[in-house]
């Protein structure tokens, strides 16, 4: 076992040290692009965000030897390119101060990251606690509407400033709520899953199990009309779906809670103005009325990509201060301007193997809340980057939904990190608590 898992922390410390030559030569490229003067502060950027991974995966080598090894070397890779993405950003005076800021939130992320490790043991013991983080993450997704402290920003409400720090807290509440969907649904799973009734040939529940889909559709309604955000009620309610037909396997719960969205996104549109900006804009944002002021943003986007090519102008060589806000909503398409389709490619496939290893952990472990704890966590990282990718790419009308690690935010790179830290301790505890083989000869021969 000793000798797995340091062969599992090897592969881990290779992959990482992999995705920081490819985050600091990114880094490098970029500095030696400007001709400000500023070139220098790269170094200290790519070194101290070497420090900070390396000194993470050794703590994993310690407190969870054996955890998976490719979560951490994914969320680095990503998480370098978005720094050297935003670095190259901050020769513009828009964006001056955004790449220090950012690498300072990262650092703030990873000592989550190491703490939550450190703090959290065993993951199952927290859904003792499911009730309390249930009441914190309603709590702390309705704290932007506590008077005084609330900030609405681009038409949603979904900042709190406290004078000395500004954050989005349903970044956290999203966490929260997960752990407790998961607590609940594996206590409920059997009764929720029970069909009682046949309408039309397909077997259905009582209707009074229906009643978690129904609150969970008016707490995103609340979300979507008090906050005036769809991206953050869409992917609320999206989570909990994937976590209740996890949970029964009755695709009933979740025909009907599309039906139930597409109600309030109906409403939705109906009632906000600046809703239907968005949908009109994703419509047709080449139209005269839209490109040069809603949609501009958006058809900027385009064209950045589209100017990418194949192999993209190179780092340094593109013109994202273009794109309006390129540093939050859209710093995709500013590293799919400068790296092309192959290097925009590239990341989707980072996305697509850090959710992937998510629900490997998760169809892993052995007991019913780790289930649902890592795919909702798994979850929580796929939803959010198709809807922001979709969004940029004009698949789906935008949201202010943040690209995970990438995009610039503290709120949204300390959640992040502190859900994969999760994530490797599922990991982990999955490893080592697997019986060896004489332990089940033993216990099936009714021995102690």
């Amino acid at each position: 076992m000793a000798q797995a898992a340091a062969g599992s922390r090897n592969r881990e410390l290779s992959l990482l040290i992999l995705g920081l030559v490819v985050g600091g030569a990114a880094l490098a490229l970029v500095a030696l692009a400007r001709d400000d003067g500023e070139a220098a502060v790269a170094a200290p950027f790519i070194t101290v965000l070497a420090i900070a991974y390396l000194a993470a995966h050794f703590v994993v080598r310690r407190v969870a030897p054996r955890a998976n090894p490719l979560i951490l070397p994914l969320a680095g890779i990503v998480n370098g390119l978005g720094i050297s993405a935003i670095f190259r950003l901050s020769e513009y005076q828009a964006y001056q101060d955004t790449a220090s800021a950012q690498l300072t939130w990262t650092l703030v992320g990873i000592g989550c990251f190491v703490g939550t490790l450190l703090l959290v043991r065993d993951a199952r013991q927290l859904t003792r606690y499911k009730y309390i983080f249930g009441f914190a993450g309603v709590g702390l997704m309705l704290l932007p509407l506590a008077p005084g402290i609330g900030r609405e920003i681009n038409g949603a409400q979904l900042w709190v400033d406290l004078g000395f720090i500004t954050f989005q807290p349903g970044e956290l509440a999203k966490i929260c709520l997960v752990v407790f969907f998961a607590g609940y649904l594996a206590e409920r799973k059997e009764l929720l899953s029970i069909a009682s009734r046949r309408v039309l040939g397909m077997h259905l529940p009582d209707l009074k199990h229906f009643g978690p889909l129904l609150v969970m559709w008016g707490l995103s309604l609340t979300v979507m009309f008090y906050l005036k955000d769809l991206g953050s009620s869409l992917l609320f309610f999206s989570i909990f779906i994937v976590m209740l037909y996890i949970a029964t396997a009755r695709f009933v719960y979740v025909a009907a809670g599309i039906g139930l969205f597409a109600i309030g996104s109906y409403i939705g549109y109906q009632t906000f103005v600046h809703v239907q900006d968005r949908v009109q804009v994703w419509l047709d944002v080449f139209d005269p009325r839209y490109v040069t002021d809603e949609g501009f943003q958006l058809a900027q986007s385009l064209f950045a990509l589209s100017s990418g090519g194949l192999f993209g102008t190179g780092f340094g060589q593109g013109r994202p201060d273009l794109i309006p806000a390129a540093h939050t909503d859209f710093l995709f398409s500013v590293l799919g301007q400068e790296l092309g389709l192959m290097g925009a490619g590239a990341i989707v496939l980072c996305f697509l193997l850090m959710v992937g290893q998510g629900f490997r952990i998760a169809i892993t472990q052995r007991d019913d809340f780790g289930q649902l704890l890592a795919a909702g966590l798994t979850t929580i990282l796929g939803i959010q980057t198709f809807i922001i990718l979709a969004g940029v790419t004009r698949l789906l009308p935008l949201t202010g939904i943040t690209l995970p690690f990438m995009s610039y935010g503290g709120s949204s790179l300390l959640s992040n990190f502190i859900l994969i830290a999760l994530l490797v301790r599922l990991s982990h505890q999955e490893s080592t608590q697997r019986p060896p083989a004489h332990t089940a000869e033993i216990l099936i021969g009714g021995r102690t």
